[in-house]
């Protein structure tokens, strides 16, 4: 196929994705990831949409992972604690023979973020199709985390926003609410102590979606660095070219 007549053909077929339902936009997809790709420097909307691939496979990895029973504990790189201003509450606890309780509130903030993590790939799936043509060449000729910088930057309240209910529900859900409440309702009662009062829905929201940026971060360094994880030949391609212009 000419290289034109196959440029031309990806276009239609992106314009069609864009503007039908998610069944079709999924056999779309497949079809342009079976193009062959023309030889040379990648067009603007070759980088375009291999930089939405990039999202799209971090961004999905990453919610996997999380969302998989000590997707959040077992990970050092995203655990969550005990919130900082709290963390004298963990100690005085430990220290007076109630330990279990603060490993509670530990399990069941992280398990509260690993259920929340299911619903988080629609709502970046559909983030990264506000990137722009030239918001994708600037990011694949950029840092070496310029895609996942962008992506907080644009989508950072969203998300909060959008994650913020579901982040409540799920500390319900495990009984998270009950174990702080009870946490801080003991420390509260001993002598001298300023009472700690924590908005844990918050906290837990932020975290979360922190959690969800260190792994989107590490896929992109992973097609960054790696040829292997190229999983495509469109981002052969357009990583290939920025390997040659950096």
């Amino acid at each position: 196929m000419k290289s034109s007549n196959l440029l031309y053909l990806t276009v239609i077929i992106s314009m069609l994705f864009n503007s039908c339902d998610v069944q079709s936009q999924a056999q779309l997809g497949n079809i342009l990831k079976q193009l062959p790709v023309a030889s040379g420097n990648p067009t603007t909307l070759e980088i375009g949409q291999g930089l939405k691939q990039v999202l799209e496979l971090g961004t999905s990895a990453g919610a996997d992972r999380l969302s998989a029973k000590d997707g959040f504990l077992g990970n050092l790189a995203v655990k969550i604690l005990f919130p900082p201003e709290a963390q004298k509450v963990e100690k005085t606890l430990r220290t007076i023979g109630l330990g279990s309780l603060a490993d509670n509130v530990i399990l069941s903030l992280n398990r509260a973020a690993e259920d929340a993590a299911k619903e988080a790939k629609p709502i970046f799936v559909s983030a990264v199709k506000q990137m722009t043509i030239t918001d994708a060449t600037n990011i694949l000729l950029g840092n070496r985390d310029a895609a996942t910088e962008y992506f907080k930057r644009v989508t950072s309240a969203q998300l909060t926003a959008k994650f913020s209910p579901v982040i409540t529900n799920s500390l319900n859900k495990v009984n998270a609410t009950k174990y702080w409440t009870d946490a801080a309702g003991q420390y509260n009662k001993l002598p001298l102590v300023k009472p700690v009062n924590t908005d844990l829905s918050a906290y837990v929201a932020q975290k979360a979606i922190e959690g969800m940026f260190v792994e989107i971060a590490q896929e992109e360094l992973k097609i960054r660095n790696n040829v292997g994880a190229r999983s495509t030949t469109l981002l052969q391609k357009v990583f290939g070219y920025a390997d040659k212009v950096k």
